[in-house]
């Protein structure tokens, strides 16, 4: 086998791997080829410009990915409703303490009711 149809099948199977939307990597690529894992080597100039196309397929693939990946998107929900929930839990807090002190307020009223009708205290006008 020559040297170029030997690289066309590894060109052949990065193509299959990629209609697939497998992992792509040299190891892959050899497998998918036919070859033993390992087969394609930085060290060979003949491979060189193969595992360029390995590389940026596996690029485009990771980017398409990252793309379609809705993590982010949820993460930004997540700190929306983090900030609402508090924002909501200083409004009741704010409210609860508005309660109490009418609460304590009405307390006190009733005492000095209870001490005008007692004639204990003197209203004062």
């Amino acid at each position: 086998m020559s040297a170029p149809v030997q690289t066309q099948k590894y060109y052949e199977a990065l193509e299959r791997l990629k209609a697939r939307g497998a992992a792509i990597s040299n190891d892959a690529v050899s497998i998918e080829a036919g070859s033993g894992r390992g087969s394609i080597k930085r060290s060979r100039p003949a491979h060189a410009e193969l595992i360029s196309a390995i590389d940026a397929a596996a690029a485009e693939q990771a980017q398409a990915k990252q793309d379609s990946d809705p993590t982010p998107e949820l993460r930004d929900q997540v700190k929306q409703f983090e900030h609402r929930l508090d924002q909501s839990m200083d409004r009741e807090l704010a409210l609860l303490k508005e309660v109490l002190d009418q609460r304590l307020t009405i307390k006190q009223m009733a005492e000095e009711i209870r001490q005008l009708k007692m004639g204990r205290l003197v209203a004062v006008q």
